[in-house]
């Protein structure tokens, strides 16, 4: 008798994967592991509240007022940045894409468009109500997600998720603070609360390190990148279409655009020439990687804002020099190039030539802001030579000696 053929695809419906799953550690060296279509929609909407942030940090420097704008960009870029990052390593180490976990995902989401929603009255009128409950939204969900997970864990393990929890719970309670300080003393109290904030990991995982994946946490920190780069592109594009519809001035602003897309080319070219989840190989390494990515985020999103400030300088709308317009570009350039070069590039890095090329780029980026109305331009050409340089020093060195040639027969 023969045996029966196997069962194929159209034998029968797709098999339907219960509602409600285990929310069980995911194994580190999982093959194939990407990054799925929720986390890709939990990026752009991280990203309309960075937007709104780049929006007020312009405001901000346009009239004067750049070392108060800095600060409070500083501020709520924290906000957002570490609520993604939680998210991501989160996700990394426990997504099991049912029906709770989509949920909790969502009502993060939410509470960062309450916070997207309340930047402008955090700048304009130091009201940081709607910024504050937004993050607290987004930390308790978070924390909940923890103690699913803690529920299907296994010492030590769920003492790492309920530290987690716990941890992020009693932040919370020192963030409610800010609604309640005097205005001078916010400072103060959200710098001890990023300490806090940034100590629960060391705290969670000091005896079980989470089952993160390098591959998924590269790839997620690449994405975000590009999405900040992404609105980067449109913020400048915007500024300079209004530039030339209202101000028809677009011989001035021409070489800010031209040096402006040279710029962020650059940053792109730079932040992905080289795989880095090869270096993610323990936690410490990884921590220090991702909470670097702070700085790379938001001076690659201060750039949009500075663009933006360049532009309205130029067709006479910020009441700044062109100094301090100049400066609104190129420091924050400066800034990319540095950090990118410390967390990951100069680990690709062969001799002194090619580990020169992104610090002594930073450099003269810096320099380029005292080159009045061609500062982005300079700035921008700066930056394609040094990507120009870097990819000939590396084909130089990948390309073997040839020995002297045979004689010809």
């Amino acid at each position: 008798m023969s045996s029966p053929p196997p069962a194929s695809a159209s034998s029968g419906p797709p098999r339907v994967r219960p509602p409600v799953r285990r929310l069980a550690a995911r194994g580190r060296h999982e093959a194939h592991r990407a990054a799925t279509p929720l986390e890709l929609f939990f990026d752009l909407c991280f990203v309309v509240a960075v937007a709104q942030a780049g929006v007020q940090l312009v405001h901000s420097v346009a009239e004067g007022h750049a070392g108060e704008g800095v600060f409070n960009y500083a501020m709520v870029f924290f906000a957002i940045w570490w609520a993604w990052m939680n998210f991501t390593w989160f996700a990394s180490a426990y997504d099991n894409d049912d029906v709770p976990y989509r949920i909790v995902t969502l009502v993060q989401i939410a509470g960062v468009l309450v916070l997207a929603a309340g930047v402008s009255r955090a700048f304009e009128d130091h009201d940081w109500t709607a910024v504050v409950l937004g993050y607290v939204i987004m930390r308790v969900a978070m924390s909940a997600q923890w103690l699913r997970a803690a529920r299907s864990a296994r010492p030590p393990e769920r003492a790492m998720t309920l530290g987690y929890a716990g941890g992020v719970l009693i932040c919370q309670v020192g963030w409610l603070g800010l609604l309640f300080l005097p205005e001078g003393g916010r400072g103060w109290l959200f710098l001890v609360m990023v300490v806090l904030e940034l100590c629960v990991p060391t705290f969670a995982e000091r005896k079980h390190p989470s089952s993160w994946h390098p591959h998924h946490i590269a790839e997620r920190y690449g994405l975000f990148t590009i999405i900040v780069l992404g609105e980067t592109i449109a913020a400048a594009t915007v500024a300079v279409k209004s530039g030339i519809d209202e101000n028809d001035a677009l011989g001035e602003l021409l070489p800010i655009a031209a040096g402006g897309l040279l710029i962020v080319f650059a940053a792109w070219w730079i932040y992905f020439v080289v795989p880095v989840h090869g270096r993610l190989r323990t936690s410490r390494q990884s921590f220090l990687w991702g909470y670097g990515h702070y700085l790379v985020f938001a001076s690659a999103a201060a750039i949009g804002a500075g663009l933006e400030v360049a532009v309205e300088q130029a067709v006479g709308k910020a009441h700044i020099s062109t100094l301090a317009a100049s400066a609104a570009v190129t420091l924050p350039t400066a800034l990319f190039l540095l950090t990118v070069w410390g967390l990951h590039a100069r680990y690709s890095k062969v001799g002194v030539a090619e580990q020169l090329v992104l610090p002594t780029a930073a450099l003269l980026v810096a320099c380029c802001t005292f080159a009045g109305e061609l500062a982005v331009l300079v700035s921008g050409i700066v930056l394609a030579l040094a990507v120009a340089i870097g990819v000939a020093l590396t084909a130089r060195r990948s390309v073997p000696e040839q020995g002297p040639a045979a004689p010809a027969a």
